[in-house]
């Protein structure tokens, strides 16, 4: 199943953020939560994240750039836990990377989860908002057969 959608929750007083119902319905009880790129955080099921970090271990170790990615990526790699009103706790390193404060935009995007900071996201939107349909003629090409 797809994570699709954005949803917008707010950290309570305690670092706790409730997961949407239709995440957790693919997340599980449990998942994994990580840096993410563009300063949020990536949460992916147990499946997903097994097949990612198994292609992971086939970068070579001996480039720089390959290190440096798996450090940044591997470390901060956190197993979190769905408590019985569906929220989980964002350990204070994660939260201090994304930036996290009260208000939180929790979007899926395919095979896994992002957490921003409302201002992140809502910069993230601005700033790539012109560019979007440029972005898709340079990703998609057209299907002459349809």
């Amino acid at each position: 199943m797809m994570l699709i959608g954005e949803f917008h929750h707010s950290l309570d007083e305690k670092g706790r953020l409730t997961i949407p119902t239709k995440f957790r319905t693919v997340l599980k009880d449990q998942f994994i939560l990580t840096r993410g790129l563009d300063h949020c955080l990536f949460a992916y099921s147990e499946e997903t994240w097994n097949t990612l970090t198994l292609n992971l271990e086939k970068l070579p170790f001996t480039k720089k750039d390959a290190r440096n990615f798996l450090r940044f990526f591997l470390s901060g790699a956190t197993i979190c836990e769905i408590d019985k009103q569906g929220r989980i706790r964002i350990p204070s390193p994660l939260a201090d990377y994304a930036s996290l404060n009260r208000d939180c935009v929790i979007i899926g995007v395919g095979d896994r989860m992002e957490i921003w900071q409302k201002e992140k996201w809502e910069e993230f939107l601005t700033e790539n908002g012109q560019q979007l349909s440029e972005i898709a003629e340079g990703l998609f090409t057209p299907n002459h057969d349809v």
